[in-house]
């Protein structure tokens, strides 16, 4: 494993289990079992480790997101099937999750970090739009946002609130469900 991943997943880590405030270069290097000052030659500011972390956040994250295991032509059940594979897999590893969600309050602070936290997130919604597209939305960007929101509310409702993780194939549903009020 390249050291700015262990870095990076080691941040993760401590994101979810500790919040930001516990996410320092020093506890990074403790609890990766590195040199004290490693993570600091790594990332040399508190900015540089959050940006690490996010980018390292959002390679996990587009690995569970398949949109080419869709079968052509793109269905909404199709859609939802790969849309709740992604979720479910997120919700199973509840640690990037949590991260994600102190990553994007502190991107509300850092303007920085806003912009690398917005650069990565249209990345799936790029994919959303294509997708909505290509199933005959009238108003794909309109829907794909809403595809988002409904998918973070889902999350953040599992992660933080009270609905703990739903199985796969309730999350199939509940996605299919929005998909065909969308494309009536």
């Amino acid at each position: 494993m390249k050291r700015s991943d262990l870095v990076a997943d080691t941040a993760i880590a401590l994101l979810a289990e500790r919040g930001m405030r516990g996410l320092t270069h020093r506890a990074v290097d403790e609890a990766a079992s590195l040199p004290p000052g490693s993570t600091s030659n790594l990332a040399r500011t508190r900015a540089a480790l959050l940006e690490l972390t996010l980018a390292r956040l959002t390679e996990l994250e587009s690995t569970v997101f398949d949109p080419e295991a869709l079968a052509s032509p793109v269905t909404a059940d199709g859609v939802a099937r790969v849309v709740a594979r992604a979720l479910h897999a997120q919700l199973l590893d509840r640690r990037r999750t949590l991260a994600r969600y102190e990553l994007a309050l502190e991107a509300t602070r850092r303007p920085e970090l806003r912009a690398v936290y917005d650069l990565a997130g249209r990345r799936f919604r790029e994919v959303a739009v294509a997708l909505l597209v290509a199933m005959g939305s009238a108003d794909p960007e309109r829907h794909a946002g809403e595809l988002v929101a409904f998918a973070e509310g889902l999350m953040f409702y599992a992660v933080a609130g009270a609905g703990g993780t739903s199985a796969e194939d309730d999350l199939r549903r509940a996605v299919a469900d929005l998909l065909t009020g969308m494309l009536r």
